[in-house]
């Protein structure tokens, strides 16, 4: 069995109710689950000895802007065994934007889930440490959203008055 078909075999024995979409394009496999299973899903893919999927290497997030589920939180998952990158979704509805955090699973996803905050706003339920990375602790934007302007919002930022 190729090791594509073990996973999709692995995560229908387990979530096939919450599973919302597997997608394979050019040899990139990506699952799309429900967001309230998306720990139990790290679990699995991470402890399971067939799967193996050891490191979280990036979080991410797509603004949808006019869709309902107007967020998409991207999760790569790699497995050195296999040598293998899966790709992870989960759809988020909320106001505010929120899903549990996989930091209890993989440590590696502490600084992308805090770089996917700052960003894009999405807040991660019981992580160890959210706060922002690149800007300021009181700036009340989220740069990545598609209704930040492209140019910024002028004032929202104190500039320095010269550049030596």
């Amino acid at each position: 069995m190729e090791f594509k078909e073990l996973i999709i075999q692995k995560v229908k024995e387990q979530f096939d109710n919450s599973i919302e979409e597997i997608k394979e394009f050019r040899g990139d496999l990506s699952i799309t689950i429900k967001k309230e299973k998306i720990v139990e899903l790290a679990k699995l893919l991470k402890e399971n000895n067939d799967l193996h999927f050891e490191t979280c290497i990036d979080v991410t997030a797509i603004d949808w802007a006019t869709r309902k589920n107007r967020f998409t939180v991207v999760y790569h998952v790699y497995s050195y065994k296999n040598n293998f990158t899966l790709r992870i979704k989960a759809n988020i509805d909320d106001n505010p934007p929120q899903i549990e955090s996989v930091t209890s699973v993989w440590k590696s996803a502490n600084w992308y889930e805090r770089e996917t905050y700052d960003m894009y706003g999405i807040i991660f339920i019981n992580h160890p440490d959210l706060r922002r990375i690149y800007m300021p602790e009181g700036f009340e934007y989220h740069p990545l959203r598609k209704d930040f302007p492209v140019l910024g919002i002028p004032g929202s930022l104190p500039l320095p008055d010269k550049i030596d």
